[in-house]
């Protein structure tokens, strides 16, 4: 589910790069959002096939930070108005569930664990 959750907000998140003028400044936030947030499915995804439980964690964690980026240039395209508020609040609403199922996925993961 969270696989499938992370390439859908990718999808959109990259849907909304594409009305930014590639010979514009905005370029730049645009390719960052873009990185950012198709790195946190890609993370997600490879922790699927973790070697073991530290090294999935470690995926999570990764894709955690990316999350947290990602919602970062949407608020500064936001802010620079770059992006439409209406475009921009459901995808920093979505990433924002995003985060929390994966802190979750950590949890359970370290929680496990230190149970063995």
């Amino acid at each position: 589910m969270l696989t499938e959750k992370t390439q859908t907000f990718a999808i959109k998140v990259l849907q909304l790069c594409e009305h930014i003028q590639r010979d514009s400044i905005k370029v730049i936030v645009a390719r960052q959002l873009g990185r950012s947030a198709t790195s946190i499915g890609a993370n997600t995804y490879e922790a699927k096939y973790a070697a073991s439980t530290d090294d999935f964690v470690n995926k999570y964690r990764i894709a955690l930070k990316e999350c947290h980026e990602t919602e970062y240039w949407l608020q500064l395209g936001l802010r620079a108005e770059y992006f439409a508020e209406e475009e921009v609040t459901p995808l920093l609403h979505e990433c924002g569930v995003i985060r929390k199922m994966i802190i979750k996925s950590i949890n359970t993961a370290n929680k496990t664990k230190s149970d063995k």
